[in-house]
Order: C-alpha cells, then structure tokens, then sequence
C-alpha cells in the first residue's frame, strides 16, 4: 500500500511529498531543508528512487542539489522550464529568496513511468509553468498537481511563460477527467478532491450546479 507524507519545506512552505511503499520512495518538489527528508527517509528505512518536479520555480527545486548530492539520483521535470534556470523564477534571488543551488536534470514527458512498483502516469499540464507536470498515481487514488490547482483556486498565470488559457485547458482536460474521489494533492495549502473543484473552484463556474 502507498502512502503520502506532506512536509511544507523551504521560503513559502512549499508542499514536499514523499509518496512511499514500505520499503521505497519517490519526493516530489523538494523546496527546501533536504536534510528534513533525508531524516524520514532514514527513520522509515526508506530507499530514495526517483526524485520529481512539477515544475521549476525556484520554491520547487531549493532542495534538488542536496538530494542528488545525497543519493546520486537525478531530478526529473520538464524541458520546457529549463529556461527559468536562467532567471529569477528559477534560479531565485529575488526579493530577497534564497538562490537556487545548481543541479541538473533528465527530460520527462508526458506517459507513463514505472514507479514504486506501479505506474505513475505523467500528464503534460502547462499554464502556470510551460512545462508544468502532474503525477497521477492510479493505485493511490491521488494526483500532485504542483502550482496548476488548489483549494478552491488555481495557481497564478502573471509570470512569464504562463498562460490562464492553458492553465484552465489543462485543469479541465487532464485532471477533471479523473475519478471525482480522486485526492488532489497542490504545490500549496490543504488537499482537495476532483470532485470537490468541480463543484466549489470559482474558476470552473460550468462545473457548479
């Protein structure tokens, strides 16, 4: 059976998952104090396997280096956010947030990727970011939707490289089509459901009855 840790981690409490067997791990966005990780992962005698971003703001990634220092793994996101690296949504530095310390990462698209034993299927959910992912564990019932959509809200689209036409495409599209009892797991805030967005986002009015 999998299960999900939530650790609110670096400048803006950015929620860290650790999705995780009885034996094996996967961390999704990382955003800071990976040494607070790498304690849990210690004390439940978990074997790290995969490190994951839904997307490449800097409060996503702060703890990227020190997790692949740590276990010699490489950190999967998208290609289409490479280019914030290169600026202050990325590389941080700005109003006074932390830099991001450099890393390096492997391409991920969207399909299906083998992951804890099961299948976790990638879903190309560009708006808030070009490159914005979303991992939807089947098995579990859950999707980590990263800054796409939260309580009763969505994420902001005023950055560079966003769009609230793809943002609410990709809402509507890729994560409204999933089971309704499906937990939706956001890059901020409290755990919502499919179904629950649906009828109560005012940023999905059509769905409201």
């Amino acid at each position: 059976m999998l299960k999900v840790t939530v650790m609110p981690l670096g400048p803006l409490d950015t929620n860290c998952y650790v999705v995780h067997s009885d034996r094996e791990a996967v961390v999704i966005d990382p955003g800071g104090e990976a040494q607070e990780i790498l304690s849990f992962l210690a004390s439940e005698k978990l074997n790290l396997t995969a490190i994951l971003n839904t997307h490449l703001h800097f409060d996503h990634i702060q703890g990227n280096a020190d997790l692949v220092a740590a276990t010699g793994l490489t950190v999967m996101a998208s290609a289409k956010d490479g280019f914030l690296l290169e600026n202050e949504l990325g590389g941080g530095g700005m109003m006074g947030f932390p830099r991001t310390p450099p890393f390096s990462y492997s391409p991920l698209e969207e399909g299906e990727l083998p992951l804890l034993g099961t299948t976790c299927r990638v879903l190309a959910t560009p708006g808030h970011s070009p490159g914005s992912l979303s991992f939807y564990f089947q098995e579990l019932g859950a999707v980590f939707v990263g800054d796409l959509l939260f309580y009763r809200s969505v994420g902001r689209t005023d950055f560079p490289g966003s769009s609230e036409r793809e943002l609410i495409r990709s809402v509507r599209s890729a994560i409204f089509t999933l089971p309704e009892e499906t937990v939706v797991y956001p890059g901020h805030g409290p755990e919502t459901t499919v179904g629950q967005e649906k009828l109560n986002n005012p940023f999905f009015t059509e769905f409201i009855r």
